[in-house]
């Protein structure tokens, strides 16, 4: 992805079984990394990367509590000192830093932005860099998270959104998940071709189609949630049973 235009190098990882995208992060210089919404059954993937590449993974970023797959956070703390970070919503205990919006972490003298972006929980972060932000479930390629549960909130998400199209339009956007095979998008597209937010609808119009939605719970939600509040540290054998 070496033609992006951002301030830190990125590599997009994907794990099939979830549709999720975990992201590699690194400053070239300093060689400092973070991984923001990895997944458990990718941690030695994601090791074996940041080893290979000769990284020091500094951060592992949660853009909120996941209910479709586990971390691998608490087991990259482990192997490699990287700090967890999520926000102050999530309220675990086995984080490292609750954070608020606003607030910078850096690799080498780059800057990584909270924007708290809430609606599909409410304490969801997108992550923002120069030239790119990472938006989680919040804003994903020509559509947007659920918001019907959770702590999911409708009017939330619309606002988020919003925030999120003020961004610059040559901004890369990098979902958390794709299921229509997008790998990533720009703001100024969002804008003009988000099924649920784009061209100007009002809160209105986005709140009926949110409104008629009718998703099944994620297949992992009993797992996830709670293997997720001590940061993917699960008994194996508790997960086997379930």
């Amino acid at each position: 992805m070496s033609h992006f235009r951002t301030s830190l190098a990125i590599r997009q990882l994907f794990d099939y079984e979830t549709w999720t995208y975990t992201y590699l992060l690194w400053d070239e210089v300093s060689k400092e990394a973070a991984l923001i919404d990895t997944v458990l059954e990718q941690y030695e993937r994601d090791l074996n990367l940041v080893k290979e590449l000769g990284l020091t993974l500094k951060y592992t970023l949660d853009t909120h509590i996941h209910a479709d797959h586990i971390t691998a956070n608490g087991l990259l703390r482990d192997t490699t000192g990287a700090e967890i970070i999520i926000h102050k919503n999530a309220a675990i205990s086995c984080a490292d830093q609750l954070v608020t919006d606003g607030q910078k972490f850096y690799l080498g003298e780059h800057a990584i932005e909270v924007m708290h972006t809430p609606g599909h929980t409410n304490m969801d972060i997108s992550y923002r860099i120069e030239g790119a932000v990472f938006t989680g479930d919040t804003l994903l390629v020509r559509d947007c998270g659920r918001t019907d549960f959770q702590l999911g909130d409708t009017e939330a998400m619309y606002n988020s959104l919003q925030r999120l199209f003020a961004l610059p339009e040559d901004t890369i956007v990098f979902p958390g998940h794709d299921y229509k095979g997008f790998s990533c998008s720009t703001i100024g597209e969002e804008k003009r071709f988000n099924v649920r937010a784009g061209n100007g609808k009002t809160f209105a119009e986005f709140k009926e189609i949110m409104d008629a939605m009718k998703l099944p719970p994620p297949r992992r939600l009993a797992i996830s949630v709670p293997g997720n509040m001590v940061c993917g540290k699960v008994d194996e054998s508790a997960e086997a049973a379930a």
